[in-house]
């Protein structure tokens, strides 16, 4: 069966909305645009780093950099959408002010700056891009995260201290046990509710925990439409820690701070590859004090590098979504007795 063919008593290909941001979201963007058309990335808008923060501080705008991320995993696979994709990512290098400034961060901004509208300017690049699916913002105004970090204290590791802003809690050296958004209760669009409303499937990750996964579950308005959907969520795990954000944490842990955060949502599959997971009893286990089941599969280049194979995740997504799950062994494999 093709990629994107419908499963047994499937008439139409699944309507899914798919949260995060950055490289994660770009990872289950390019999966998931092979098994449906009918796709909606709803993107984290915290960054103030590099060429988004900057046009965030200078023009007070959101943060274009992971919304073009999201619009470039979305594009047309024709000469016309991949050449596109590359006029969006390319960055100016220079001794000047454009240095490192992404195009497509240019353009989205000129764009909500011409018609008033970040959704109206993100649609008009999709078209643009011949996109298969849509990009919206999470919120409608730019957020800040602010995160509670233990072991920065010296001589005191258990000292909690407030670390604000996205780069500098995705690059602490401490470790990162709740993280919180400025302000607190964002207004969101209606285009992102109605989505998630009418979905058939919610994918949540991978990617950065603390500040592109969790941010979503922090939203009031995005956290009641979580929970009131018809829709089942699928949580897809991270093929390896990051410094900082999630460093010492087993795949277990990811799920456990997702409940912590979220203690209401129900969450029906979660996805992983085998060789990020240590114990798939313990993970086992935590997905189930969720309402989900694991589907173990390589999802990975498998190539050493700690990133997601598309075609591969596809795969795994279709299986979910059809529910075929097959056997888990002892060991994390699937496939056994």
């Amino acid at each position: 069966m093709p990629l994107g063919a419908p499963g047994p008593g499937q008439r139409t290909a699944p309507s899914v909305v798919a949260l995060g941001g950055g490289h994660g979201l770009s990872a289950s963007l390019s999966a998931l645009r092979h098994l449906t058309d009918r796709l909606t990335a709803v993107v984290t808008v915290a960054d103030d780093g590099g060429s988004s923060g900057r046009l965030r501080r200078e023009l007070g705008v959101l943060p274009p950099g992971d919304l073009r991320m999201a619009l470039s995993a979305l594009c047309d696979d024709s000469e016309w959408g991949r050449t596109w994709r590359d006029v969006l990512q390319h960055r100016f290098a220079s001794e000047g002010s454009l240095h490192q400034h992404a195009t497509g961060n240019l353009l989205i901004a000129t764009l909500w700056d011409l018609l008033d509208d970040p959704v109206a300017g993100l649609d008009w690049v999709g078209r643009l891009l011949g996109a298969r699916g849509r990009v919206l913002p999470m919120a409608a105004v730019p957020l800040d995260i602010e995160a509670d970090v233990l072991g920065l204290v010296p001589g005191d590791d258990d000292a909690p201290t407030s670390v604000r802003g996205q780069v500098a809690v995705a690059s602490t050296t401490g470790r990162v046990t709740a993280v919180r958004l400025v302000p607190s209760d964002p207004p969101v669009r209606p285009e992102v509710l109605e989505a998630i409303a009418a979905a058939d499937w919610v994918v949540l990750g991978p990617g950065s925990w603390f500040t592109s996964v969790l941010p979503h579950l922090l939203v009031p308005a995005l956290a009641d439409a979580l929970t009131s959907t018809a829709a089942r969520l699928c949580v897809t795990l991270n093929l390896a820690v990051e410094s900082g954000e999630t460093d010492g944490f087993s795949a277990e842990a990811h799920l456990e701070v997702l409940a912590a955060h979220a203690p209401s949502l129900r969450v029906d599959a979660v996805v992983a590859d085998p060789v990020a997971v240590g114990d798939p009893h313990a993970l086992s286990e935590a997905a189930a004090d969720l309402g989900a089941r694991v589907l173990l599969r390589q999802v990975s280049l498998g190539d050493g590098t700690p990133r997601h194979d598309a075609l591969r995740l596809a795969a795994a997504y279709r299986d979910v979504f059809g529910g075929s799950y097959g056997d888990v062994d002892p060991r994390g494999a699937p496939g056994g007795p």
